[in-house]
């Protein structure tokens, strides 16, 4: 249904990063999950006054509490869809995050009050009603609620999209708590054991499970994760195609909001180049990351000594000595080297991964002793750097 629809609705369907095509399926999911949340409720509502069974009217509510969820996801992607304004220079993207947090929160709400009622209800048990047709409305549900998780789930990756990631856990989640509950009817019917009660708590813990994983997969971008490694790597293909480039360092993506990207690094070109050659080149990749990537790029020039065969052997060493007396795990950039009567200053930055076991005093301490254990009159400035992907 949702192919035929985004075919019928949304233009350029296939164009899953453009983020009108986003939005479009954004909105066309939320609309959708609103109106089948609703439906199920209802049917839920009537199958609860059949039977008198709280788990099946708190998974009712918990349906209620779904189309509410979709409204929320809906409105975030009309959010995230405006233009860019004087106030939000880098435009609304976020706000499809925001949203995906404001469901996670509804969904730990829900399962919390669901929790007490249940916990009262193993308390105070009461018998459970069979009734036909309350079966086929939980086993009807259980089928909508795994189509809504498949097709949340098959939007969620071609977009690229936390939120519908989220909507999708949560759907899944709601179907296995009415699987729960159908069991416990059946086992109540063919077995006179009420487990009612204890099947409520296990749909609040289902539900539980479900809004802290939406939480965790929508607070992660809004607090700055660490871009797609796959894109990094695209980002730093473009980049090394050019000759002039001979080195890249402190690369950043900042996300604001799915397809929107602001990328800066820093590329080594010679010091000996024509400057406005060199500039054109930069210009040039940044408008392929514009382009190919649709990232927002600014790269800075670093001048780079590639004529003095003594900064190149040198560098060579000192990386060497690096990787066998501290870690092959650290890398140096901005090399260069300042003869003085007395020494020679050998200035780099040091790029030290952030989990790295030992302290960044400690990495320098090391890495002056290998600098200049090559050379007597070697004196090591050492800048600690950390990486902001994993592609440096």
């Amino acid at each position: 249904m949702i192919a035929l629809l985004s075919k019928l609705l949304i233009k350029n369907s296939r164009d899953y990063q453009n983020p009108a095509v986003r939005r479009g399926y954004g909105v066309l999911c939320g609309a959708v999950g609103i109106c089948l949340n609703i439906l199920l409720f209802a049917a839920k509502s009537l199958a609860g006054t059949l039977t008198g069974s709280i788990a099946i009217t708190a998974d009712a509510f918990n349906n209620l509490s779904d189309a509410g969820s979709s409204l929320i996801t809906l409105l975030g992607f009309k959010i995230a869809g405006r233009k860019a304004d004087s106030e939000h220079p880098f435009g609304h993207g976020l706000a499809e995050y925001v949203a995906g947090l404001i469901v996670a929160i509804a969904i730990m709400m829900m399962g919390f009050d669901l929790a007490k009622t249940s916990v009262d209800k193993i308390l105070h048990p009461e018998a459970v009603v069979f009734h036909p047709l309350s079966v086929a409305i939980l086993c009807a549900s259980i089928l909508v609620k795994l189509y809504m998780a498949f097709y949340n789930r098959s939007v969620s990756k071609k977009i690229r999209s936390s939120a519908m990631r989220a909507t999708a856990t949560d759907s899944l989640s709601d179907a296995c708590a009415t699987f729960a509950v159908l069991a416990s009817i059946l086992v109540s019917k063919f077995f006179g054991v009420n487990i009612d009660g204890w099947t409520g708590a296990l749909v609040a813990i289902l539900i539980l499970y479900a809004g802290y994983t939406a939480a965790r997969d929508t607070i992660s971008p809004l607090l700055g994760r660490a871009p797609d490694p796959e894109l990094v790597r695209q980002i730093v293909k473009i980049v090394r195609e050019y000759e002039e480039v001979k080195g890249i360092h402190d690369l950043i993506v900042h996300e604001y909001g799915a397809g929107n990207l602001m990328v800066s690094l820093h590329a080594e070109v010679s010091a000996d180049g024509d400057m406005m050659e060199l500039h054109d080149v930069i210009d040039t990749i940044e408008r392929r990351l514009k382009s190919e990537l649709n990232c927002h790029a600014v790269i800075h020039m670093d001048p780079l000594a590639t004529d003095d065969s003594l900064v190149g052997e040198t560098r060579g060493q000192v990386l060497e000595a690096i990787h066998k007396d501290v870690s092959d795990q650290i890398s140096i950039h901005d090399f260069r080297m300042v003869t003085g009567p007395t020494h020679t200053n050998v200035i780099f930055d040091a790029v030290v991964p952030r989990d790295f076991p030992e302290t960044d005093e400690q990495v320098k301490k090391k890495i002056s002793h290998a600098v200049e254990s090559l050379n007597g009159r070697y004196f090591a400035v050492i800048t600690i750097d950390k990486p902001y992907t994993d592609g440096e």
